[in-house]
């Protein structure tokens, strides 16, 4: 196979071809861009090796395409440019060997071929010359191609070298498979089975940046059933393996609350592609094996999970190595109020639909998108039904909004306008005084108007027995 005419369409494969030429040296563009080449998948990073020094060739291409900055990173002999919207990544080949205690491997200069072997999986083993004899050519030892044909995952070498020597590719195996929706190879997966263990020298920051990537793909499921099948979910993330199962008391069960997350994962992905709001399908239920109780004549309860289960994210976030700002503080609120607008389905009243608004505030469309996702019923009609009830919510919510504008609450009086009308020192009645207009706000009792706000600000002053001139001025 030839990919000249392919190359031909980006001139920096001609360039990086007259450097490497001008240096002497025999140059490729290698791994996941070659791969996403024949896929026809858009793919904005290249990584390039040439038989030499990787970092001189990419100082010589920088300046070739205009003096741009070349960000060199001599531990590792690679250099990076950014051009036209891409990602150029340069490094010699070499070869790998590694120690059990740890996936960082010794590294020795070495040919195009030790530099294939070293690859994680056939698919990324392809290579492209970019020499002037046979520019454009596939070079593929390991029959990637035919992989990529088959949607297979494989190694190059024997599976158990490859992951012991690196167990962070038995992530990325599964990462690549829910990502293209590939199968993987038997044995290679067996190999993730005999390996699991490994796992535990991989830095949690490269566990969750494979896991993100995931929860990003078209149907996250079939990654996290891949990671629970082999084992792998359980070394980082055994709250989530305790949702798996089903107990039976006096013939009734309760649901398998794994398998229920990532059908609610899925459709939340049909709806969004943010990560975060993925995150909070991953924990909405994350607290019910710790809250499940058998109420004889009810059955399966799990009260106040979803209280728990906020209570549950930052430590999991601190462990993830997750960000611990807006971003955690978006999931929690979801998981606390993710049963909020299903119980107002049976009883919408504006009160309810009040508060839930001024408590989800901005984030109120991702509570609902999470919400409907989690409607999951076997049962069509049921299914029908839920869906009809929660359309009654969206267009009271909508109503509500428009009338009371609760959504972003702002007081329509301020603590320090409160302090200058009564003539009061700061302190806690000034929050009191706040909170009861407030309250009477969400309630119902005056609208969200700052005159209607004033009056019964001066009706709380006249009951707490305040009477100052400066409430008529």
């Amino acid at each position: 196979m030839n990919f000249s005419e392919d190359l031909s369409l980006n001139d920096v494969f001609k360039t990086v071809s007259e450097a490497a030429r001008e240096d002497g040296v025999a140059a490729y563009v290698v791994g996941g861009f070659v791969r996403d080449l024949i896929l026809k998948r858009p793919n904005k990073d290249i990584d390039f090796v040439c038989v030499g020094s990787g970092i001189q060739w990419a100082e010589k291409v920088g300046m070739k395409l205009g003096n741009l900055p070349v960000t060199v990173f001599k531990n590792f002999g690679t250099a990076m440019i950014r051009h036209g919207g891409y990602e150029l990544e340069f490094v010699g080949a070499r070869k790998e060997s590694y120690r059990q205690d740890s996936r960082k491997p010794l590294v020795e200069d070495g040919t195009l071929e030790e530099d294939q072997k070293r690859r994680d999986f056939t698919i990324n083993a392809l290579a492209i010359s970019l020499n002037e004899q046979n520019f454009g050519e596939l070079i593929d030892p390991f029959d990637g191609v035919a992989h990529l044909k088959e949607k297979m995952i494989r190694t190059p070498l024997d599976p158990n070298v490859t992951f012991s020597d690196d167990p962070l590719r038995m992530m990325r195996a599964i990462r690549f498979a829910s990502q293209l929706n590939f199968d993987i190879d038997p044995d290679t997966f067996q190999s993730i089975l005999d390996n699991q263990e490994r796992l535990k020298i991989v830095s949690m920051e490269r566990i969750t940046e494979e896991t993100n990537k995931i929860i990003l793909s078209p149907t996250p499921s079939y990654g996290f059933k891949l990671l629970f099948h082999s084992g792998l979910l359980k070394q980082f993330f055994p709250e989530m393996v305790a949702l798996q199962g089903v107990e039976y008391v006096d013939n009734k069960a309760h649901k398998d609350n794994f398998y229920h997350t990532l059908h609610v994962l899925d459709n939340v992905s049909k709806m969004s592609d943010d990560l975060w709001l993925r995150w909070s399908a991953i924990l909405h239920d994350i607290a019910k094996p710790l809250t499940k109780r058998f109420e004889p004549g009810h059955g399966w309860t799990f009260h106040g999970h979803e209280d728990k289960g906020a209570r549950m994210v930052p430590g999991i976030f601190k462990r993830f190595k997750l960000p611990l700002n807006d971003r955690m503080q978006y999931v929690q609120k979801l998981v606390r109020l993710h049963l909020r607008p299903i119980v107002l389905a049976y009883d919408v009243t504006d009160s309810a639909v009040r508060r839930l608004l001024f408590e989800a505030g901005e984030d109120t469309d991702g509570l609902m998108k999470l919400c409907r996702a989690d409607i999951t019923s076997k049962n069509p009609e049921k299914v029908k039904k839920y869906l009809k009830n929660f359309e009654r919510v969206e267009q009271k919510m909508i109503e509500v909004e428009k009338k009371d504008h609760v959504r972003n609450f702002q007081p329509p009086v301020t603590g320090d306008e409160i302090i200058r009308m009564l003539n009061l020192p700061p302190g806690r009645i000034i929050g009191e005084i706040k909170e009861q207009i407030k309250e009477a706000i969400l309630e119902g009792e005056i609208k969200n108007d700052r005159e209607e706000a004033l009056t019964l600000l001066y009706s709380i002053a006249r009951k707490m027995g305040i009477f100052k001139t400066e409430l008529n001025s």
